[in-house]
């Protein structure tokens, strides 16, 4: 079958946060990526205006391409896998060895998570972030 539309992978994810300062410590510490766009403090109006589809927020570059906060979420909100919309995120490592490396990083932030979970076609390690979003790692066998 012929792809009517032949993406060639992902562009970027942006996840909507209740609050950016807690949101942006957990990732930061998690994964150590590198801030591609954010605005600038003492950003004039027209930065401002030209960031604004940052909506007060930030993205991070990483090797899969870029993921975003977007800091609009009321604080009464949650995430809710069982509603329409996101039901978890997964990204990729190398090894097994990097999951239970990301598991001793979860426990030294005080973030619960599941344990590791043998596949088959590889492991998976289920957690999630301050605003409850159900993320995941996965570490492909061989």
């Amino acid at each position: 079958m012929t792809s009517t539309v032949p993406v060639t992978g992902f562009a970027h994810v942006r996840l909507t946060v209740r609050d950016l300062a807690r949101s942006r410590a957990f990732y930061d510490a998690l994964f150590g990526w590198e801030v591609a766009y954010e605005v600038p403090d003492g950003a004039d109006d027209a930065t401002r205006e030209q960031l604004g589809f940052l909506f007060g927020g930030l993205i991070y570059a990483w090797p899969g391409g870029l993921f975003g906060l977007r800091p609009v979420a009321p604080e009464s909100d949650g995430f809710d896998e069982d509603r329409v919309g996101l039901d978890h995120l997964a990204l990729q490592v190398s090894s097994r060895a990097e999951l239970d490396a990301a598991a001793e990083a979860l426990d030294a932030l005080g973030a619960p998570h599941e344990q590791v979970k043998d596949l088959g076609t590889g492991w998976i390690l289920e957690f999630r972030d301050p605003d409850g979003i159900a993320l995941e790692l996965f570490a492909p066998r061989g």
